[in-house]
């Protein structure tokens, strides 16, 4: 499986806070893979990374064969990097409509654009249903739908997701990772912070486990739902079907 995006010895600092440690992640094309870890292990810093949000101090981030770690976020996004941010942050204001819009910035607008908004409808009926609504009066199953439409407007290769099922319904939540897994199963590579270490091993390929920064576990999903010391110890009480 080719490689897509890779974290090579990855540092990164808030001030003198070590943050990430070290940390070497790989993801190839065409795969889910989770990252799991408690609060506070570094796992929102790593999407930062990726995004450009936060640079690291040593250590490369390579997207595509390309270290993209100087590059700016607008510039990342126009490699394929698309991210489906925490707590959805939409624009609250703005109609569903418009904020699919703005997944698209980066783009010249073209008989594509269509294309990739039928693509939205299709995936979510209920978002072609509230075009003109405001975003903000949306529910948060609702919200996240926009979300993930707006960077699937991007044309990405990569998906970067912040904890997906955050502040969801239990409903909700599996209609969200159903549609993850639809996405992937068009093709697209999909990165996933979780905290609902269940559903997201569930559903991906591989899994990277934090603790305070470094990675301590690493493996297929379906070996660490197996393995009751790591669930023990890292991921909580799993349910494992």
């Amino acid at each position: 499986m080719p490689e897509l995006l890779r974290f090579q010895d990855v540092n990164t600092h808030y001030g003198d806070l070590h943050v990430l440690k070290d940390v070497n992640y790989t993801i190839g094309q065409g795969e889910i893979v989770s990252l799991l870890g408690g609060n506070a292990c570094g796992k929102s810093t790593t999407m930062k990374t990726i995004m450009g949000v936060v640079r690291p101090t040593t250590g490369s981030v390579i997207f595509d064969g390309v270290a993209i770690e100087t590059m700016s976020t607008a510039e990342r996004v126009k490699r394929g990097i698309a991210p489906v941010l925490e707590a959805r942050r939409l624009f609250p204001r703005m109609t569903v409509y418009e904020n699919l819009e703005m997944g698209a910035y980066t783009r010249k607008r073209g008989p594509d654009f269509n294309q990739d908004l039928e693509r939205v409808y299709s995936l979510f009926p209920r978002v072609k249903e509230r075009l003109n609504q405001v975003s903000g009066t949306l529910s948060g199953g609702e919200q996240q739908m926009v979300a993930i439409g707006r960077a699937l407007m991007a044309r990405p290769r990569l998906i970067c997701m912040d904890e997906p099922s955050m502040g969801l319904s239990p409903l909700f939540v599996e209609q969200v990772f159903e549609i993850i897994q639809e996405i992937n199963r068009q093709g697209m590579t999909i990165f996933m912070v979780e905290q609902n270490a269940n559903m997201a091993l569930s559903i991906a390929h591989r899994a990277y486990v934090l603790q305070t920064g470094k990675v301590v576990l690493s493996g297929s999903a379906a070996e660490l739902r197996r393995d009751p010391s790591i669930r023990e110890a890292y991921l909580g009480e799993l349910q494992v079907t």
